[in-house]
């Protein structure tokens, strides 16, 4: 058995976050381990346990999550499930939402909400230091200097290791690597949905991380003639040959797909090992 056979998220190589961070590129989002609505716990906890252990085993080493995701519930899901972490695992946490309820989502970047969400993700993960924390959205009701200059200061503190980015602009990440160096940006993408090629092909340019969030479009935009054509093939489905699209439309791409299935978690990791023609390549970005 080779080493992809055992670990086949190793199948699509390698990228180093930050130029120190290497991870394998395809990753797990473990925003859908909580309850419905990404509110409260699982219904089935030993599940989203056994999940988690299974991400590893199958070779990920990029595991995205926030402390909105529950709130805290995805963050707890993940120390209990896998700490003491393995060496190679990558933990990268968000933080910049406040949560009322099911569904609820409301913007928070005052420094003080950021200084108070990373520190209680450092108790959750039971880190002394988050290796990858990312601004979760800009807050239209504070300077964004203002908050990205609050992670700044933790990251001065030796309580963030690297700093990176979600659902931003062009122009959003200028101003803040004016302030810090961005390793990451977070957008939501997916073959059928790439309002943020602009971001993307800005962050392949300048060598930074992109997670693709959504990328596989909820399991639900992935359908339509051309990928379901490449996807008899390659006697794959529709969602693995979405995410071997990803996988080759850019170095800088690390898609997070994320799923509360062992069974799910096993079909989207198995798409690193797919490789796509030119012509494949080209035929699902025309749509």
């Amino acid at each position: 058995m080779t080493q992809t056979d055992a670990l086949p998220a190793a199948a699509a190589g390698t990228f180093r976050i930050g130029g120190d961070l290497p991870v394998n590129r395809l990753g797990y989002g473990a925003m859908r381990l909580t309850g419905p609505g990404i509110w409260g716990p699982p219904a089935d906890q030993d599940g989203a346990i056994a999940v988690l252990k299974r991400v590893v085993a199958l070779g990920v080493t990029l595991i995205d999550t926030a402390d909105s995701y529950g709130p805290h519930v995805s963050e707890s899901l993940i120390a209990e499930a896998l700490h003491p972490y393995p060496a190679d695992l990558v933990i990268a946490t968000k933080g910049g939402y406040r949560r009322t309820g099911p569904n609820l989502w409301t913007p928070q970047g005052t420094p003080a909400h950021l200084r108070a969400a990373c520190e209680g993700s450092l108790t959750r993960l039971r880190l002394d230091r988050i290796d990858l924390y990312q601004l979760h959205a800009p807050d239209p009701k504070i300077p964004y200097e203002e908050s990205v200059g609050a992670l700044a200061d933790l990251q001065r503190e030796g309580k963030i290791r690297h700093i990176g980015l979600s659902n931003v602009s062009i122009d959003h990440i200028t101003r803040a690597r004016a302030l810090v160096t961005v390793v990451s940006v977070q957008n939501r993408y997916s073959p059928q949905d790439r309002a943020s090629d602009d971001v993307l092909a800005y962050c392949d340019r300048e060598g930074i991380a992109f997670l693709p969030w959504g990328p596989i479009g909820f399991g639900k935009g992935l359908q339509g003639t051309t990928i379901e054509r490449v996807a008899r093939a390659h006697e794959a489905t529709p969602i693995q040959i979405g995410l071997a699209w990803l996988l080759a439309r850019a170095p800088v791409v690390l898609p997070i797909p994320g799923t509360s299935s062992i069974a799910h978690e096993e079909e989207n990791v198995t798409a690193a090992t797919i490789t796509l023609t030119d012509d494949e390549i080209r035929s699902i970005a025309k749509g």
